[in-house]
């Protein structure tokens, strides 16, 4: 009896420790931010902001400095607006159009695009991806490229 035991013990040890083995998946890496996220918002930023939460604004980024800091990060930092003419450049990739539909923004009614005040927040960009992003602005040889922020 006891010699059935411990073969039993024998073959059945072996079979415990690889079903305790787990599956170890890379972890997400801590974001990086720059030095420039410490500064205070600027009016522009406070502005795109509103413009892109509304009322909840308040609620949902200014009480919240980690958010506000995430924020600021993507506004500053992030996101990058290239002008690429040459074709052997361009690569396919959603439409601002798109993006802007899926969070139920009437791109049609928005202004002709001005890189210069661009609110990349109003639209459905991916902020929050392992790797990077780019978007082309529609009928435009502008492109929008989010920075992962684990760069």
């Amino acid at each position: 009896m006891k010699k059935l035991l411990f073969i039993s013990a024998l073959i059945l040890m072996p079979l415990c420790v690889f079903s305790q083995q787990s599956n170890h998946k890379n972890p997400l890496p801590l974001a990086k931010y720059e030095d420039n996220v410490k500064l205070p918002l600027t009016a522009i930023e406070r502005a795109q902001i509103i413009e892109a939460y509304g009322d909840s604004a308040e609620k949902l980024v200014f009480s919240k400095p980690n958010r506000l800091k995430s924020i600021k990060h993507i506004l500053r930092n992030r996101v990058v607006i290239k002008l690429i003419t040459n074709e052997n450049e361009k690569k396919p990739c959603p439409k601002l159009s798109e993006m802007a539909e899926a969070v139920g923004l009437d791109y049609s009614q928005e202004e002709a695009f001005n890189p210069n005040n661009f609110n990349p927040l109003k639209y459905g960009l991916n902020f929050y991806s392992r790797s990077a992003a780019m978007y082309q602005v529609d009928d435009t040889n502008y492109y929008i490229i989010v920075k992962s922020q684990y760069q």
